[in-house]
């Protein structure tokens, strides 16, 4: 039933849009016989061929002049411009004037016949009240029909600029955001494969000591790789769920470094359903168990952190280590490829920051959190 309702609202639809246009020829007609009726008037009354006494007269004439030439006039125009304008651009104006000078000759017989058939005009005058004022009638119909003709044709290029204008805007945006989306595909395609080899690693070394361990361990990837998997799907996953990423990755690390790596995570439960970069707070944690826990002997402890603050997210990761300058990173490092998963995610409002205070080191990612 609603497909029905809605092939009949279409139908309607589009049978309203011709009697749109159709609406909007007749009233730029109707302006254009209003201004052509007072503008002859005036011309010929100012020349003296029209006498005061009989101007009713006369402006009645000129009006019924105007109606017959100018509504053919318009809707001829109209057809032949459209039509021939981009075929013949030279010659427009000749067909133009060719087709003026044809409606004028109609619409003055027309309006002759409407005085014959009215009496205005003698039955014998006809012919000769035709002739007479068929000259005024082909020069005036030329001067304003090409005005108008002008002007509509300026118009119609115009709009046809901007529909194209507009159309290009749209696809070269489709273009910037089918790329972006490739961009991203490929920068978190490039976290899998890293993240897989390191948690494989982790089960390696754990098999011969603790297989029930290492079972466990197996689970725990699967959940990771089926998460990672999913997040390719879409921009942003909830940080609950980043979270569990998280602790699992830690919890795969902590069977290689024991109690070298300690670990503390203390997030707000209002940040809880704050959509995050899928992957962004692992990065961050394997960059500290990589490149501080793994070189130390006595590990590393690694803090996370979050809050929210004038509308935007705040994840922080801190540890123990040297510390780096954030000019180091390059894009293949995991955080230089998360700095550019940022900047494609969230432009110049998304942020990554390195800080050294009290012999800790905080990397911190920061985004708008209507994102």
């Amino acid at each position: 039933m609603s497909c029905t309702i809605d092939s009949k609202a279409a139908e309607l639809g589009s049978a309203r849009q011709p009697l749109s246009r159709m609406a909007a020829i007749f009233l730029r007609a109707l302006w254009i016989i209003l201004g052509a009726t007072v503008l002859i008037f005036l011309i010929f009354y100012s020349i003296g061929y029209f006498r005061l006494s009989e101007s009713v007269q006369h402006l009645l004439a000129v009006f019924v002049y105007s109606a017959c030439i100018a509504l053919p006039s318009m809707l001829l125009i109209t057809h032949v411009s459209i039509r021939f304008a981009g075929r013949l651009p030279r010659a427009i104006v000749l067909i133009q004037a060719i087709c003026l000078i044809v409606t004028a000759t109609v619409g003055s017989l027309a309006a002759d016949l409407v005085f014959w058939i009215t009496g205005i005009i003698p039955h014998l005058d006809y012919w000769r009240e035709f002739r007479a004022s068929l000259p005024f009638s082909i020069v005036i119909t030329l001067a304003i029909g090409l005005s108008v003709a002008t002007y509509e044709m300026l118009q119609y290029k115009l709009q046809q600029a901007e529909i194209e204008l507009r159309t290009r805007q749209v696809e070269q945006e489709r273009a910037y955001k089918l790329l972006a989306e490739a961009r991203l595909s490929s920068l978190e395609s490039s976290i899998h494969p890293h993240f897989l080899f390191n948690t494989l690693n982790s089960i390696a070394a754990l098999i011969p000591t603790n297989p029930n361990r290492a079972e466990d361990i197996v689970s725990k990837l699967a959940s990771l790789l089926r998460f990672s998997l999913n997040a390719q799907h879409g921009g942003l996953v909830p940080l609950s769920q980043e979270l569990k990423v998280v602790r699992d990755y830690l919890e795969i690390e902590s069977t290689r470094f024991g109690a070298r790596l300690r670990y503390e995570i203390s997030m707000p439960d209002s940040l809880v359903s704050i959509r995050v970069p899928p992957l962004a707070l692992q990065t961050l944690v394997e960059n500290s168990v990589k490149h501080v826990a793994a070189k130390r002997v006595e590990g590393a402890v690694i803090q996370l952190a979050g809050a929210l603050q004038a509308g935007r997210v705040q994840l922080d990761v801190t540890d123990d280590g040297p510390g780096f300058e954030a000019g180091t990173m390059t894009p293949e490092h995991g955080l230089g490829n998360l700095a550019a998963r940022l900047e494609l995610l969230f432009g110049t409002a998304g942020h990554l920051d390195v800080m050294r205070e009290n012999e800790k080191t905080t990397v911190r990612i920061s985004f708008p959190a209507e994102a």
